[in-house]
């Protein structure tokens, strides 16, 4: 397995975000893997890994804000820094590497990030992989919690409201990936009013997403248990899209984040199969 280098990168704005690099010898193509609100990209390097041992490249940002990026954390000012960000990201891995296309991968919240730059950069994009996608969740903030957010965004737009989702057994079943969950000291627990807006904008701009010039590959993975996520409407939002290669691959009894599984070796292999044959 290929550990990753871990770098510093300047955004469009000046920001220093961290990334985590695996450079395979003889690289065959590139993969941008995208985290999820609270993750960061430690929860996903043995994917990383898996993906690199078939010789692609692949980028692992943590996400302005998150991880072991600095502050301040879980702020977003719009929906324009956000795509800014990813847009940039994409560009600096394939400049660096020589190809002309990607595959996106996106968990969760960061599902929503890889839509939309395949909506708006769909020649740059070789595949889309969406992997529990935060497209419909099930759990939300109360109309009390979104009210405050509303009073915030007048004159205190980075004032930090919780994430629902501070239940590590939310992600997993997993004994031991609860315990690396709940002792993860660069998990985000809190966003920004501002994030929280960009984050319900962002749904705005990917509806239109079955309409876009994206026509390529999608696979689309789905936990049977997910309480995050609701896979009906998912599945739903999936079969209306116009891309001729379309899959769907549902393990029944996973948990929403499928990577933390006890036995996560058929996801790890249908994940890597599925962006390899369709590297081209």
């Amino acid at each position: 397995m290929q550990c990753p280098t871990i770098e510093s990168r300047t955004l469009p704005d000046g920001y220093q975000a961290h990334v985590r690099w695996w450079r395979p010898t003889n690289p065959i193509g590139t993969v941008l893997y995208l985290h999820g609100i609270q993750s960061h990209g430690g929860w996903y390097e043995e994917s990383g890994s898996r993906l690199a041992d078939r010789g692609l490249t692949v980028l692992m940002p943590d996400r302005r804000g998150s991880g072991r990026n600095n502050p301040p954390r879980g702020h977003f000012t719009s929906v324009r820094q956000c795509s800014d960000d990813t847009a940039h990201l994409l560009t600096m891995l394939l400049q660096e590497t020589g190809f002309k296309f990607a595959h996106i991968v996106g968990v969760s919240w960061g599902g929503k990030q890889a839509v939309l730059l395949a909506q708006q950069s769909p020649t740059r994009v070789k595949s889309l992989t969406l992997i529990g996608p935060g497209l419909f969740p099930k759990i939300d903030l109360t109309l009390s919690e979104k009210f405050r957010v509303g009073m915030a965004m007048v004159n205190e737009r980075k004032r930090l409201f919780d994430i629902p989702l501070n239940d590590a057994r939310c992600f997993t079943a997993n004994p031991d990936r609860i315990r690396y969950v709940e002792k993860d000291a660069l998990k985000l627990r809190q966003v920004s009013a501002s994030f929280l807006l960009s984050s319900r904008r962002l749904d705005k701009a990917i509806r239109p997403f079955a309409g876009s010039d994206y026509r390529g590959p999608i696979h689309l993975f789905m936990a049977g248990r997910d309480r995050i996520i609701d896979n009906e409407k998912t599945r739903r939002w999936f079969r209306e899209l116009p891309s001729p290669d379309r899959q769907i691959t549902e393990y029944p009894d996973a948990e929403h984040t499928i990577e933390f599984e006890s036995d996560a070796e058929p996801f790890f292999n249908d994940l890597v199969d599925w962006i390899a044959d369709r590297n081209g």
